[in-house]
């Protein structure tokens, strides 16, 4: 029981963070939103993307472990799906410069803000866990 309600609160966690961090990415439900998009999200992580990554074992294999991201994303998309107040609109990057790295303006669609929101629950997520334990 411990153990889900850690789990439950790192992805409710990761969730809001990643929502106020990525603007293309909105919960319209506010806290009852959260509290369904976190429920829907730990299930797709204990249930689906143990599956998912069994499915993509050989793509995995092929490519050095470079398609591992491809299970999370596709968790993703089947939360967004899933659940109504959960919502993804496309993004434009206004690009930026900091230190003589510079990064061009971005138009990016819903499915490249599924991506990059994958990764920032991603890390997030793992860094909760690191935190945590």
């Amino acid at each position: 029981m411990k153990f889900l309600l850690r789990t439950y609160l790192v992805n409710m966690a990761s969730l809001w963070a990643t929502t106020q961090i990525l603007p293309a990415l909105s919960i319209t439900d506010g806290f009852r939103g959260l509290l369904i998009a976190s429920a829907a999200f730990m299930g797709a992580n204990m249930i689906l993307i143990p599956l998912l990554r069994i499915l993509l074992l050989p793509l995995n294999l092929l490519t050095v472990g470079l398609f591992s991201w491809l299970a999370n994303v596709i968790a993703l998309y089947f939360l967004v799906t899933i659940v109504p107040s959960f919502n993804v609109s496309s993004y434009y990057f206004p690009g930026g410069s900091y230190d003589g790295f510079s990064m061009p303006a971005l138009d990016l669609s819903p499915f490249l803000v599924v991506i990059v929101a994958s990764f920032l629950i991603g890390f997030i997520h793992h860094f909760l866990n690191w935190l945590i334990k």
